[in-house]
């Protein structure tokens, strides 16, 4: 039975109709700011904005992030991979409820755990620390909205493996770390890779939280997306340029995150 052209059945049009519209929505609004970005030629007065001190204060504190959720973040992931104990399933929901705070909601959080008249701020006064309006706390607000893209992909990773292979290592006289080290680790890399670009691209683009609890000081705690935000009202010109640079750095860290799942599949 002979089928109609997909241009003559109504489901198919409707259902183009429906991509194409939601496309535009999610695609457009870039589209939209490289053009006024190029139009504006805006580059040639961005140097005095403060984006030379705001790009590496985000380049210092995404790496300290990365360096942070990887050392403490892949413990957790195998944790949560491969343990079974009370309340896993709790504990993983909670892991990934930073993905869907408001940031403001996670900004006053880390306030109220880390401020000085927070949970944990007398103890860290005694010892002479001072987190709210830090670099530190910059750190820690990207750690803390960024690492659940890590540990979500470094989980998948870890069970990804297959189990006869850590099996036959273990037949072979590996266990404990040295299996984890040169075994798991290994089969698991372009994962973990994957999912700290992952996390570093989120952390690059933190603002709520972090304005809230380390404020917007330049030099200090002045990031990319504060630059932006502050730039704003004085020159919207500069203000889109700044975005489209941190537009590129998200996109080249998704590329290259995709890049490495997909070899990881081959």
């Amino acid at each position: 039975m002979p089928t109609r052209p997909f241009y003559r059945s109504p489901g198919r049009i409707a259902l183009l109709t429906a991509g194409a519209l939601f496309m535009l929505l999610l695609v457009l609004p870039l589209v939209a700011l490289a053009l006024h970005g190029l139009e504006s030629r805006a580059w040639e007065g961005l140097p005095g904005m403060g984006i030379t001190e705001a790009l590496y204060l985000s380049l210092v504190t995404t790496a300290l992030t990365v360096l942070l959720t990887a050392l403490l973040g892949t413990p957790l992931a195998y944790i949560m991979a491969r343990w079974r104990f009370p309340l896993k399933g709790l504990l993983a929901i909670l892991l990934q409820l930073p993905l869907v705070l408001p940031p403001a909601v996670a900004g006053l959080a880390l306030l109220i755990t880390f401020g000085r008249r927070g949970l944990f701020g007398p103890a860290l006064d005694m010892l002479g620390i001072n987190l709210p309006f830090s670099t530190a706390a910059v750190v820690i607000a990207q750690t803390f909205v960024s690492a659940p893209f890590y540990l979500q992909t470094a989980q998948l990773g870890f069970q990804g493996i297959p189990q006869e292979v850590e099996e036959a290592a273990r037949v072979d006289g590996a266990g404990g770390f040295t299996l984890f080290w040169r075994i798991t680790l290994p089969l698991s890399a372009q994962a973990l890779a994957a999912g700290l670009v992952l996390s570093w691209a989120r952390a690059l683009g933190e603002f709520g939280a972090t304005i809230l609890f380390a404020g917007s000081l330049q030099g200090r705690t002045q990031t990319m997306p504060l630059l932006v935000y502050n730039i704003l009202e004085r020159d919207l010109d500069a203000a889109v340029w700044t975005g489209l640079l941190l537009v590129g750095m998200a996109l080249a860290a998704l590329l290259l995150s995709r890049w490495l799942l997909r070899q990881e599949k081959t």
